[in-house]
């Protein structure tokens, strides 16, 4: 497992900012980001909520927001919270070698399903991540059984 960098903690955060914003915005507190070493790609937040698209989770739209890439596997994609299947998927899917997570306390399972696909993934147990979505669980539980197809 490599260690976390200095840029690793930043863009960890900035996935924990863009989570904000969407809970700000009355969505659901996923944020992501798509970086290139220290270079960042982009970020995005859930708007399944605002824009009534059910697959416009947290990674998907900073995915979609990196635009189209010759490649991925030299990328790390950051996550609020734990990768649905979908978001796993697609990670697996364009080979992104390396997922840094800041909440699996709210939300978890598919970590195993990464690394036995060769995903490095790294659970920072970032406590305001884990607070804001515990806190929107909590507040939202309609909203989230809905995103979680619960």
């Amino acid at each position: 497992m490599s260690r976390l960098t200095d840029w690793d903690r930043r863009f960890a955060e900035l996935a924990f900012l863009e989570a904000k914003k969407s809970a700000d915005n009355g969505g659901l507190p996923i944020g992501s980001v798509v970086a290139r070493g220290q270079r960042l790609l982009s970020s995005g937040h859930n708007q399944r909520v605002q824009k009534g698209d059910p697959i416009a989770h947290g990674e998907m739209d900073a995915l979609r927001k990196a635009g189209r890439q010759a490649s991925y596997r030299d990328v790390t994609l950051y996550t609020s919270l734990s990768p649905c299947m979908m978001c796993a998927g697609t990670i697996v899917q364009f080979k992104i070698p390396r997922v840094i997570i800041n909440d699996t306390k709210n939300f978890g399972g598919n970590e195993a399903f990464l690394r036995e696909r060769g995903v490095e993934v790294i659970d920072i147990a970032h406590q305001e991540s884990i607070d804001l979505m515990a806190r929107f669980i909590a507040e939202h539980p309609d909203l989230w059984n809905e995103d979680i197809m619960e």
